[in-house]
């Protein structure tokens, strides 16, 4: 294998497909980047078993090959190349690829080609659906917070993901908060998709449909894994495994209190409270007539409080939230109004989007020490 290319391409697209590689895993070869040389082109690939990530390489090929290099190693190595390129050839007797740029020559030790997975193909009859790179960017950035990171309990370290007809629906819990973001879509879609996605997946795609400026997702949802084309782009994931919680049934019926609120002005009061909320102290919302106070307390570090005008009206009552939670669901309503719904101090309590764009954020009270 003997190729060559220009630098900044090579960092550039290592640095994108490095990020799925495995850090922890006993077989060497997922620690590392794929590059394949062929007659059509070339391309790095990557993968921690769960999400795998393939990208394309604009290179003068001279010999076709496919070799396996370290990862992170390679990334260092090639972000400190003194040329404007870079050209990288397999010795097969030393069992290294010589990279030289410049002055500068490396010989990069190899990892065993044979144990690298091979990535998912086209198949008969998979069923593709093309939908607005924007719109399910968006929707990711709203819910995907809301996934767990407890690995125990798989199924919720997912998001679930449908789409049919003009709605991208996406759904996340970790059982403390739920998110529930509806997007309404321009034009119908030609087919539909429901899958429960890993979050981390969900997060690394909109990473790279941003930096490519993508217009449309492609989206192929098979028996245990999704695959999403983005320009020359894909990135694949398996799918989580049984069933999704019904979210729909986790949801009030009806609430006690419902406030409209500048979705900014309590944002900032919530982010400057929250910097007293530390040791797992929880941040209070105490409502009375016309007046909402936020404080927070921590032993040892301080405490805070902060009123604003609110259109609260009965008897008050005072209700916790854990700080993070609380300032998530605030930040993902992007501008404008909220709504603020809430039933008491022991039930959940509620954000919606005010300009109703389909944007539920759900969240548990924190049980308060009188």
């Amino acid at each position: 294998m003997k190729l060559s290319l220009p630098t900044a391409q090579l960092l550039a697209q290592l640095g994108t497909v490095s990020r799925v590689a495995s850090t922890r895993s006993a077989v060497q070869a997922l620690s590392g980047v794929q590059l394949i040389a062929s007659s059509g082109g070339a391309e790095l690939r990557a993968t921690d078993m769960e999400v795998g990530l393939r990208v394309p390489l604009e290179a003068d090929v001279e010999r076709e090959g496919t070799v396996v290099l370290p990862a992170r190693l390679t990334l260092d190595v090639v972000r400190s190349l003194p040329g404007e390129r870079a050209s990288l050839e397999l010795r097969g007797g030393q069992g290294d690829v010589e990279l030289v740029s410049g002055s500068a020559t490396f010989h990069l030790r190899t990892l065993r080609t044979e144990d690298f997975p091979p990535f998912p193909e086209p198949a008969e009859g998979d069923t593709t659906v093309s939908v607005p790179a924007r719109a399910f960017v968006e929707t990711v950035g709203m819910v995907a917070r809301s996934a767990s990171r407890d690995e125990t309990r798989p199924i919720l370290t997912g998001v679930l993901v449908s789409a049919s007809g003009t709605e991208v629906r996406m759904v996340a819990t970790d059982s403390y908060r739920l998110s529930v973001k509806e997007t309404r879509l321009e034009t119908p879609l030609d087919g539909s998709l429901e899958a429960n996605v890993p979050a981390r997946a969900l997060q690394e795609l909109a990473r790279v449909a941003t930096a490519a400026e993508a217009d449309a997702l492609s989206v192929t949802v098979r028996e245990n894994q999704i695959v999403f084309g983005i320009g020359d782009v894909v990135l694949s994931s398996r799918l989580i495994d049984g069933q999704f919680p019904n979210y729909r049934q986790l949801l009030p019926d009806s609430y006690d209190h419902e406030l409209r609120l500048a979705g900014g002005e309590l944002t900032e009061v919530v982010r400057r409270m929250s910097l007293m909320a530390q040791k797992n102290a929880p941040l209070r919302l105490r409502f009375a007539e016309g007046e909402l106070t936020v404080s927070a307390q921590t032993p040892d570090v301080g405490e805070a409080t902060e009123s604003l005008p609110v259109p609260f009206t009965g008897e008050p009552f005072e209700i916790g939230f854990n700080p993070e939670f609380l300032r998530d669901g605030l930040e993902s309503v992007e501008s404008g109004d909220l709504v603020l719904k809430l039933i008491s101090p022991i039930r959940p309590g509620l954000i919606e989007a005010g300009d109703g764009s389909g944007f539920l954020y759900l969240i548990m009270p924190i049980r308060l020490n009188v």
